[in-house]
């Protein structure tokens, strides 16, 4: 099953998008040092502009990512564990979902918004890479 193909079930769809925020709040609240001070105070900015707009954001944002992580996928599939294979190659499904946000923030018309993802994006990749055991187990549970 391509990735992209649950998302016409809008029950999958939903939990999908609960389980992504999930994540994000738990690596949000983990990180610690000063990066995690500047990246709780833009995630804490970004919630007071507007509260649903990060699962707002993962849900408009799940085609491209299914789109962008599918070529790792479909590897992973080779190997019988697709979520492993993600973990195993966790900077280039980083760099993948990444890609994905850094064209859709530069066409966003929300210079706030905008002006705190350019002041993160370059601590950021540590980050995602880190997320990406939790965001394997929830594409696994997924594509069950």
């Amino acid at each position: 099953m391509a990735l992209i193909d649950g998302l016409a079930d809008d029950n999958k769809r939903q939990t999908l998008v609960a389980d992504c925020t999930n994540l994000l709040e738990t690596q949000v609240a983990s990180i610690g040092g000063i990066s995690g001070l500047a990246i709780k105070a833009g995630y804490g900015a970004i919630k007071g502009i507007s509260p649903g707009y990060c699962a707002g954001a993962i849900e408009r944002l799940l085609p491209q990512s299914f789109a962008a992580l599918e070529p790792i996928w479909e590897e992973g599939l080779k190997t019988d564990d697709p979520a492993r294979y993600l973990i195993a190659n966790r900077s280039r499904t980083a760099d993948a979902l990444l890609s994905v946000t850094d064209v859709r923030i530069q066409k966003s018309s929300n210079s706030t918004l905008k002006g705190i993802y350019n002041k993160l994006r370059n601590s950021v990749k540590n980050h995602v890479e880190e997320a990406v055991p939790g965001l394997a187990q929830i594409l696994n549970k997924y594509t069950a």
